[in-house]
């Protein structure tokens, strides 16, 4: 499963700490942000994780997220 998400991260240093506090909550997942996309996009890939959860921790952290459509 792929999920691509929009975001208001635009900070290198934000987006380590971020991908951080997801690698926690899902440890076999691969994460990244693309900093440079005008959508400053969070990929997150893996078998299971939550998007919706992935969604909660980055508002929870001060910043917007939403699936990319």
């Amino acid at each position: 499963m792929i999920e691509v998400f929009k975001t208001n991260v635009d900070d290198a240093g934000r987006s380590q700490m971020l991908i951080g506090l997801l690698k926690k909550h899902f440890p076999v997942c691969r994460i990244n942000f693309d900093l440079e996309d005008c959508d400053k996009v969070l990929r997150v890939e893996g078998r299971e994780f939550c998007p919706t959860r992935v969604i909660e921790l980055i508002k929870l952290n001060g910043h917007y997220c939403e699936i990319l459509t």
